[in-house]
């Protein structure tokens, strides 16, 4: 039986113990994962994730859209910051998208083993569980955190995303898991209340972000599969 193992931070992620092949689900709620999917439910063409502004600024002299902030604030070259409004726009549609953040796009850079890399987030939730338990292989949610450490948001999706694949047959291989999944459950009946707690989300307070807090706690609004190759995000939707 395929396995699940959650990795709380990126820090952690060499020291998984999950047998390859395995596949991986990043995870970055508030806000990157679910910006991206956000955008490709805006029918954008494909992402491609760098990890520094450096690389980002590179692309813009080459003409490509940006997407990019750090510490929660968008970076003055940038078209775009990292909220999932920036991308409910006729602007993205058919467009790529360079896309740099503080923790997000960083994780998702650092996985590159061969196997599918699924972002994921609450507002696909159901659909990237459904592409994982379809590739017929171990699985490891890998959360961004906050700047390599453990934050509540991601962890309390890795709790939701668990109880899906257990829910398609999968059983967990780790204390991470069940400790994400008791997250879950502690907060599942009103998990916008639950996450008033977290830090990151004191930080879009003061940013005046948090708008996007409802959308981003909210399950099952699309059924995008965003899968990074090694280089770029596609939309996996279909095609599995």
């Amino acid at each position: 039986m395929n396995t699940i193992e959650v990795c709380f931070t990126p820090a952690l992620y060499q020291h998984i113990l999950t047998e390859p092949p395995f596949s991986v689900a990043v995870v970055d709620i508030l806000r990157a994962t679910t910006s991206i999917c956000s955008a490709f439910q805006n029918q954008v063409k494909e992402i491609i994730p760098v990890a520094t502004t450096e690389e980002a600024m590179e692309y813009k002299t080459q003409g490509s859209l940006i997407a990019a902030e750090r510490n929660g604030i968008k970076l003055d070259f940038a078209d775009f910051g990292n909220s999932p409004d920036n991308f409910m726009t006729e602007q993205v549609r058919g467009r790529s998208i360079v896309y740099s953040t503080t923790n997000g796009t960083q994780t998702i850079k650092m996985v590159n083993n061969g196997s599918p890399v699924v972002i994921a987030s609450f507002i696909n939730l159901s659909a990237a569980a459904y592409f994982l338990a379809s590739q017929n292989q171990n699985a490891v949610i890998l959360c961004a955190g906050w700047k390599q450490k453990f934050n509540l948001e991601d962890s309390l999706f890795a709790g939701a995303l668990t109880q899906k694949l257990l829910d398609l047959g999968m059983e967990m291989n780790c204390d991470a898991a069940q400790a994400a999944l008791d997250l879950w459950n502690s907060a599942r009946e009103n998990p916008i209340a639950y996450i008033q707690k977290a830090m990151h989300r004191e930080r879009l307070k003061k940013l005046n972000l948090d708008s996007i807090l409802e959308y981003c706690f909210t399950p099952d609004q699309t059924d995008v599969v965003p899968v990074f190759d090694g280089f770029r995000i596609l939309n996996k939707t279909n095609h599995e």
